[in-house]
């Protein structure tokens, strides 16, 4: 008996459900999933799943490098261009360059669109290593110019004095560089750091940690961060080193354009050979706010009443309409760019079953369809989560 969902994915080539609710160990489960989507801890440990350039900053709800190359040489060849309407930290577009195909990448939030450009640009990587390591050298000789300008309320509340005078300090330090992208990289990964919470709380702090506190990840009493500079130093040489490491593993003559807009309205030059993407889920991550340090300290243009995913609190029709409308309007606008018969492929987590209506309302045929069990590496994250891999095209 084959398992299926309300899309008809494949849950299990086996003859036995899997019920939710039970405990299994990983061993367990992949006997029963039996997927070459999915992959264990120990067949894919973590620093595979973020490697080179996929680590350049922290993100929540990106999809695995790995799950992609797959999709690609499924459905794709060398020298195609790929596009991916909801492109978050870059991921299609990193290893469409790595698997030798074009790619672009559309995403209303500012910094994900900075993201994406510092990790699929072409860098002269003598000139970007003498300036970050120059960098880095005014940071060990302590000869950080003063900041300018005084910080906003948001970031004298999150940081300790002494870690925003440094943030503030590397900014103007970086202002006039040439590789002045990689190096807000560098700063907005450090501020994320350098904020005061709780070690465990990183992802999602609710409000500044100011006393010693009793330290989940550590299990020993922590202090909030009172510093900046060892982490400004630290990702400074760590983000040198994954951006060599990328430029050796990227397709030669390949290359990704970044626009930063709305996907329901945006329009594209040229002919895309398919999509793959992963839209935001309803209610779940507000980009915006997450990477709200980064906006404060970069000045960044913030479009979050654009964004789809956070318009959705609560679980009422009219949001979840809203919401369906919007993701079904994105490949609306976008089928006209893409040539006839392109596969449309599509990672979601549907579990409120949105994503009938949506194909069917942009016009998609659900081709084919595949569940795939996701790592859950995060400390107090409980349960089995899974993921279904849409395969589609316009009908």
């Amino acid at each position: 008996m084959q398992v299926l969902t309300p899309l008809g994915c494949r849950a299990s080539g086996r003859s036995r459900r899997i019920d939710p609710g039970m405990a299994l160990t990983q061993e367990a489960l992949y006997r029963e999933l039996d997927l070459d989507l999915s992959w264990s801890e120990r067949d894919l440990p973590e620093r595979e799943r973020t490697k080179h350039v996929h680590r350049l900053h922290p993100y929540l709800g990106k999809f695995i490098p790995q799950l992609v190359e797959v999709v690609i040489d499924r459905y794709f060849r060398p020298g195609e261009h790929v596009l991916d309407p909801f492109a978050g930290s870059g991921t299609t577009l990193v290893q469409a360059l790595e698997s030798g195909l074009d790619a672009t990448g559309i995403d209303i939030a500012a910094f994900n669109c900075l993201l994406m450009q510092v990790k699929t640009r072409r860098y002269d990587l003598f000139s970007l290593e003498h300036e970050v390591r120059s960098v880095v050298a005014g940071l060990d000789a302590q000869a950080v110019p003063r900041a300018k300008r005084a910080p906003s309320s948001y970031l004298a509340d999150w940081y300790a004095p002494k870690a925003l005078d440094e943030l503030l300090s590397f900014r103007e330090q970086i202002a006039g560089c040439e590789q002045t992208d990689v190096l807000r990289v560098v700063l907005t990964r450090a501020a994320r750091s350098a904020r005061r919470t709780r070690h465990f709380d990183l992802e999602f702090p609710r409000a500044p940690q100011l006393e010693p506190y009793w330290c989940h990840k550590h299990r020993r009493t922590c202090r909030p961060v009172e510093g900046a500079s060892h982490f400004l130093r630290r990702y400074a040489l760590d983000t040198l080193e994954r951006i060599k490491q990328f430029q050796r593993l990227r397709g030669r003559g390949r290359s990704a354009a970044v626009l930063h807009g709305d996907a329901r309205s945006i329009r594209l030059d040229g002919r895309f050979d398919g999509i793959i993407t992963s839209p935001p889920y309803p209610g779940l991550i507000d980009y915006h706010e997450q990477h709200r340090y980064a906006y404060e300290l970069l000045g960044l243009k913030d479009l979050r009443g654009l964004e789809l995913g956070p318009a959705v609190r609560g679980s009422g029709r009219a949001a979840l309409a809203g919401y369906s409308e919007g993701i079904a309007a994105v490949f609306q606008n976008l089928r006209p760019a893409l040539r006839p018969g392109a596969p449309v492929v599509i990672v979601v987590n549907d579990r409120r079953d949105l994503y009938p209506e949506i194909l069917a309302a942009a016009g998609l045929k659900l081709e084919d369809c595949h569940r795939r069990h996701v790592n859950r590496r995060t400390g107090r994250r409980a349960g089995e989560y899974y993921e279904d891999v849409l395969v589609t095209r316009f009908a």
